[in-house]
């Protein structure tokens, strides 16, 4: 049954039993589902996977600001063509997990990922002890580095779409609270991830950049065997996950190597087939919202930078709002058991909103009456976002469950890498965004455009529950009850003043 019938079914009944209880899974649902062994094997490849992606992404901004120091002209240049490898190949590697066995295409993935950054290390290195920053070789080995970022950006973006979407679905079978607690805990572990890998690395870096480069590739190969063996355990112990959804398509070995026509108008089909999919608005709308400001990502913390925060302070709220993100987490899972991913999600995304549209709007308040309290308006952004993020991760959890358990197996690569590509696309937006309005005073611009960005989702998905549920309120209901009683109490009043009238007659 699929999650979007069982919204169906929860519709139709009450939340409360009887007895007046919250209706709740078991709490050893998950753990009768899913054995412990494969979870844990699952969770540490996933997690050294995400670590080691972190890590590196970190480690090459800060190595790339240390051997060009003052110019942001390369760092920038970097993230852009990394950026659009993965707009233009994510859909290519979505076709590619469709129509390949499962752990071939993780593990290609891993290898894909590791190699890559044990090269650039390399490069990092030479660049570091090398005497001058110009000449043909800077630029041969910045070339080279600009390659091998791309390819371990897409082949993040398989490992990711491979195992959150398509190993996490399979090994919980129909158990849907086994889906979501596996769905929350590989999430609890991005954030993580996201939060202390780059602090790890940048204190090491403190030290010595040079020693920063050795520890990301120790790490990295380490990490290498790990992964390798833990998914091969994971994929051996689940005799589903041996299974194909769509049997191997036979390639053409006369026309072997696709032109770019070819690969223009495949990629223009599946983008067609991913718009026309029952579960696009939900993935749009999840898309839609990595074209924003309003994070502690390079933009806003440059310009609170610019407004007189100290790096502490901004390090301290940073952490404030990545706790938050994880609690996301756990409060995700719980309302999705109350009340079902669809409900979850719009109330998730409601609350985003409003968080995001009250900050964006004292933000322009304080900010434009002057006598000094702009850098209040500012921290008052800075409030809403990190309230916000509650709203955010939670609206991913329940869009994602929803994706997982609707769009079908042999489509899940496609379907996921098309999403990838327009979230790539809009975080590049985002970047272009902030090029245009590059000065610190002009920040309001981008910010009103991000809250206004998230109004956008929060509408594509609330249309997406309308055609769901055919409602977005229990308006109706309400009303029926309401005038129900309002029936009620003219009936009793017509009866108390019949009993009125025969007593003065008697």
């Amino acid at each position: 049954m699929s999650v979007v019938d069982m919204e169906n079914e929860r519709l139709e009944a009450p939340l409360l039993r009887d007895g007046g209880e919250a209706t709740e899974e078991p709490r050893d649902a998950f753990n009768d589902a899913v054995p412990t062994s494969i979870r844990w094997k699952l969770y540490v490849s996933h997690f050294l996977s995400t670590w080691q992606s972190r890590l590196f992404e970190f480690q090459a901004v800060i190595t790339i600001a240390v051997i060009f120091p003052g110019n942001l002209l390369q760092p920038s240049i970097y993230a852009l063509i990394r950026g659009l490898a993965a707009v233009l190949l994510a859909p290519a590697a979505g076709k590619y997990i469709d129509r390949t066995d499962r752990l071939k295409v993780v593990r290609l993935s891993i290898g894909l990922q590791r190699i890559p950054v044990a090269l650039s290390c390399l490069c990092f290195w030479i660049l570091l002890t090398w005497p001058t920053r110009s000449g043909p070789v800077t630029g041969v080995l910045m070339s080279a580095l600009a390659v091998l970022a791309c390819v371990e950006k897409v082949s993040s973006i398989m490992n990711t779409i491979a195992v959150e979407r398509d190993w996490v679905v399979v090994i919980a079978g129909q158990h849907e609270p086994s889906l979501q607690a596996l769905n929350s805990q590989t999430r609890r572990m991005d954030l993580i991830a996201k939060l202390l890998a780059p602090l790890a690395i940048s204190f090491i870096d403190a030290s010595s950049t040079r020693l920063a480069v050795l520890v990301t590739l120790g790490m990295n190969i380490v990490s290498l065997f790990i992964e390798y063996f833990a998914i091969a355990m994971v994929y051996n112990a689940v005799p589903e996950l041996q299974r194909q959804d769509a049997a191997p398509v036979e390639e053409d070995k006369s026309a072997s190597t696709l032109s770019y026509v070819a690969y223009v108008k495949e990629l223009g089909d599946q983008l067609i087939s991913y718009t026309r999919h029952p579960m696009f608005l939900p993935s749009f709308s999840l898309a839609l919202l990595h074209f924003t400001v309003l994070s502690f990502a390079g933009h806003m913390v440059a310009y609170l930078r610019a407004s007189s925060f100290s790096t502490l302070l901004i390090a301290a709220l940073r952490t404030v709002s990545v706790t938050v993100e994880i609690s996301a987490t756990w409060f995700a899972p719980f309302a999705m058991r109350k009340v079902g991913p669809i409900r979850a999600g719009l109330w998730s995304i409601t609350w985003q909103s409003i968080a995001l549209v009250g900050a964006v709007g004292l933000f322009h308040g304080m900010g434009n009456s002057g006598k000094g309290k702009e850098w209040w308006g500012a921290f008052g952004l800075i409030v809403g976002v990190i309230v916000s993020r509650l709203g955010l991760w939670g609206f991913d959890l329940c869009a994602q469950t929803l994706i997982q358990e609707e769009v079908e197996g042999d489509a899940r690569g496609s379907f996921s890498s098309s999403e990838a590509a327009f979230q790539n696309f809009f975080e590049l937006l985002s970047y272009v965004m902030t090029i245009v309005f590059s000065r610190p005073e002009q920040f309001g611009y981008p910010a009103t455009a991000s809250a206004v960005v998230v109004l956008v989702a929060a509408a594509l998905f609330a249309l997406f529950v309308r055609r769901k549920r055919g409602h977005l309120l229990h308006v109706l209901k309400c009303v029926e009850k309401r005038q129900h009683g309002r029936d009620r109490g003219r009936q009793q009043e017509t009866v108390r003043s019949r009993w009125l009238l025969l007593d003065q007659m008697a």
